[in-house]
């Protein structure tokens, strides 16, 4: 082992060797670190001066994980069941000191030592079905022996991360210590091997193991890895461990190559990506401890939940003192929900309801840091609202509008300072949605922008940065999807066979449901602000229209594209049939059907071709932000990686025929995206180094 270049180095303290691990920064189970682990255990194995070993990732630390950089590539030595192996069989006494997070392989790690002894803030957990995989170095055979099979199964196919002591209860860490290296060196002398490997799997409950099953399928989501980790799981049971890891090892490395588990890897690397904006290098964020919300309707009431949760002030401004304590009272709601769904403590709720101020004072806006605007969705209101912002609000403050579709140069031309003007645009509800659009006007300052993305970071949020056009990224791709999902049921789909085939693709709920739950209203209003600059080519269908001005304005009025009982499920109506088939015999149309392998492919065409024109006019900075924002925003199934990484497994050739077929039915504003025409030229593909 090379102590000047390797991550892992050995520091003595007596008879106890500690073997530390810096390569920043999470410790991510690299090549280096794996040989490095593996150098220094088969060494310190066969010193005679040493009694015993640590496993240390330092001061905040243990091991993250695997290096999902290496997961595209094949397998290289050592491999981590090799590295477990050698921890699992030396002849001494190993402890894992746990100061930070241990999770996936570190967790895997940690759980072939003879103890474990935590900090206050670690974190352990089997994390791998997050990215499509089960644990492939013996996690799977070794905790049901800690832990029993029915909760080794709801920990790893829930990917579930434990805090310190919630791992101390389950007995996956043996004791919580305040200085745990301290603790290590202590104990590791007098430690007696314990080898999970050698121990029996405690006899389980067999309902709570079916029970645990159940849940564990009804949240796969069609990842394959759910049933897999089950089966392995159970397979501990049996007593033989070699055969189990035999069958674990197996299943990982077939999952490995699956096409969920790669797109579950090009979200990762996504996220990281996602920050990275150009121009932003150094630029620091302006200080923001306060809030405002001006707008304490259902969105801004969200909006004010995620705020305060996050930890800031909030002010909640309202039109007059009844508006504002009936705003108060909506964010009231949501945390008495949480508080009695078991998610937070009567104590944490009251503490986060505190932070949150109702008020029809607009001088209370003078003193805060940033504000956000969630007033109706019309440009009169939200200028005048900016209006008077700009008198009111304290220089360098941060004024930001929630609007989804209108144009954000001309509401921050309604201020002297465009400067310090920028979209948030939140998706409801705003405190559950993880998307956040950070929408850039044209004079936005780099610093406003990199405080609206601190912000969405300190709110837990998926910030996607966005050009400004008519609808951003999300609205402006979701309006041609939902417009062509409206031809198909003209040209002779019904919507409950649309949603069926993208309830069926991977969508929880689809298009049709959606709308209907939003409200058909919304799309109406936006629909007729655009009325008067829509291209004459462009095939308009009216359906939608006919259902609003029927009164169905979806699950709010108990009718929209379907009916609804009083517990909110949803049938087909006759009488949206009766409207579909009026509109057919209006222009003519000879219904034809279409199956469901039909739909999801033009559906996901025009997406991603107007993914394409989005990427050509810089509204987004990369096809992977497109791809965060509908698996974050509009329910794109995970497991397909969004509509751009969907488009490059269809091939770009096969969607560029799909978006001419949907030019032909549909007009103006469905011609391909050039981009796409010359990718599918080239065979190339949208993410790089996917293609030619």
């Amino acid at each position: 082992m090379d102590a000047v270049s390797s991550p892992v180095t050995v520091t003595r303290h007596g008879a106890v060797a500690v073997i530390g691990i810096d390569h920043p920064p999470v410790n991510a189970l690299s090549t280096g670190v794996r040989q490095g682990l593996l150098d220094a255990v088969r060494v310190l194995d066969g010193d005679p001066q040493v009694a015993a070993l640590v496993i240390s990732g330092g001061a905040g630390r243990f091991i993250a994980g695997a290096d999902i950089r290496e997961m595209s590539l094949p397998p290289g030595p050592p491999l981590l069941p090799d590295v477990v192996a050698a921890i699992d069989g030396c002849a001494k006494p190993v402890v894992a000191a746990l100061d930070g997070a241990a999770l996936g392989g570190g967790c895997e790690i940690a759980l072939a030592c003879d103890l474990r002894l935590a900090g206050p803030k670690a974190l352990v957990g089997l994390t791998e079905t997050r990215l499509g995989l089960i644990p492939g170095a013996g996690g799977t055979q070794r905790l049901p022996r800690l832990t029993g099979v029915a909760e080794a199964i709801a920990l790893v196919c829930e990917g579930r991360v434990l805090k310190a002591r919630d791992a101390l209860a389950l007995g996956l860490v043996d004791a919580v210590e305040g200085d745990v290296l301290a603790a290590a060196i202590a104990r590791a002398p007098a430690t007696a091997k314990r080898r999970l490997s050698a121990l029996p799997v405690p006899p389980g409950d067999k309902d709570a193991e079916a029970a645990a099953i159940a849940r564990a399928r009804k949240g796969a989501k069609g990842m394959p890895a759910i049933e897999e980790a089950i089966r392995v799981i159970r397979a501990a049971e049996a007593g033989d461990f070699a055969a189990g890891l035999a069958a674990e090892r197996a299943a990982f490395l077939a999952l490995r190559e699956s096409a969920e588990a790669k797109a579950l890897r090009h979200l990762f690397f996504a996220e990281r990506e996602a920050g990275k904006v150009p121009g932003l290098e150094g630029v620091a964020a302006r200080p923001v401890a306060s809030v405002a919300v001006i707008g304490a309707g259902t969105m801004g009431a969200g909006i004010a939940v995620a705020l305060a949760d996050a930890g800031l002030a909030v002010t909640l401004v309202e039109r007059d003192d009844e508006a504002a304590v009936a705003g108060l009272g909506r964010v009231r709601a949501v945390y008495e929900r949480q508080v009695k769904s078991g998610r937070i403590s009567a104590a944490q709720g009251a503490e986060r309801l505190a932070r949150v101020t109702p008020t029809a004072d607009w001088g209370r806006l003078a003193s805060v840091d940033l504000v956000i605007e969630a007033a109706f969705e019309d440009l009169a209101v939200k200028t005048d609202i900016f209006r008077r912002l700009d008198a009111i609000a304290r220089p360098g403050a941060v004024l930001a509008t929630n609007t989804s579709y209108l144009d954000l140069d001309a509401i921050a031309a309604a201020t002297a300072r465009p400067q310090d003007v920028v979209g948030l645009h939140f998706f409801a509800p705003a405190n559950i949605m993880k998307l956040l659009e950070v929408v850039k006007a044209a004079r936005t300052a780099p610093d406003v922008l990199a405080t609206a993305l601190a912000l969405g970071k300190k709110m837990g949020k998926q910030a996607i940065v966005a050009g400004n056009c008519d609808g951003f990224i999300g609205n402006r791709i979701y309006a041609l999807y939902r417009r062509h999902a409206e031809v198909l049921v003209e040209d002779g789909a019904s919507p409950q066979d649309v949603d069926a085939a993208l309830e069926a693709y991977g969508f929880a709920m689809g298009l049709f449901a959606v709308s209907d739950m939003s409200g058909l209203d919304i799309a109406y209003a936006m629909r007729k602000r655009r009325a008067a600059t829509r291209d004459p080519g462009e095939r308009y269908v009216d359906i939608a229209d006919r259902l609003v001005e029927a009164g169905r304005l979806g699950r709010k009025t108990g009718a929209g594209w379907y009916a609804y009982d009083a517990a909110g499920n949803r049938a087909p109506d006759p009488l949206v049939t009766q409207v579909i088939e009026q509109a057919r015999a209006a222009k003519g149309i000879t219904p034809r059907s279409f199956t469901a392998e039909q739909i999801q492919r033009r559906l996901l065409a025009v997406m991603a071709s107007e993914g394409a024109k989005v990427l050509a006019e810089g509204i987004a900075l990369r096809a992977s932000d497109i791809d965060l924002a509908f698996v974050n925003g509009y329910g794109f199934p995970r497991i397909k990686g969004g509509p751009m990484w969907a488009a490059d497994q269809m091939g770009l050739a096969a969607v560029l025929k799909e978006v001419e077929a949907a030019h032909a039915a549909g007009g103006a504003g469905s011609n391909p995206a050039p981009r796409l025409v010359e990718l599918a030229e080239k065979a190339g593909t949208f993410a790089p180094g996917q293609g030619a």
